[in-house]
């Protein structure tokens, strides 16, 4: 019995990373970055997305594929949500509500150190 609940708990967590990695590639490819920008922290007048709860954000890009908004700002998010699947919304729903954000760790290398007096 254990092992079967070790096996559904690992299969869940698999299954959830690639449904960050799904969304993430989709996030980029549908252009969500252009307004929301690269961090999910919103640019401008839009809003941020990271770490959003998923339910509430699901609820919205159903809304918005169904054709419906809150407002006049809201409605020019129904071009992109018109062709989004179930399984894409879940994906990025899952994106931006588990959202880390990427330390960049190669930046440079901060050991070199000069021999003499730095003449020819």
């Amino acid at each position: 019995m254990r092992y079967i609940f070790l096996f559904l708990l690992l299969h869940s967590f698999l299954d959830a990373s690639a449904a960050y990695e799904s969304g993430k590639r989709l996030y980029m490819q549908k252009g969500c970055y252009s307004c929301h920008g690269t961090k999910l922290e919103g640019l401008h007048k839009y809003p941020y997305l990271a770490n959003r709860a998923k339910g509430y954000m699901s609820y919205k890009l159903k809304r918005f594929r169904s054709k419906l908004s809150d407002n006049q700002q809201q409605e020019m998010m129904i071009a992109f949500a018109l062709d989004l699947s179930d399984k894409e919304i879940e994906d990025l729903t899952t994106y931006m509500y588990e959202y880390v954000e990427e330390k960049n760790s190669k930046k440079y290398d901060d050991k070199y150190k000069t021999q003499g007096d730095g003449g020819s």
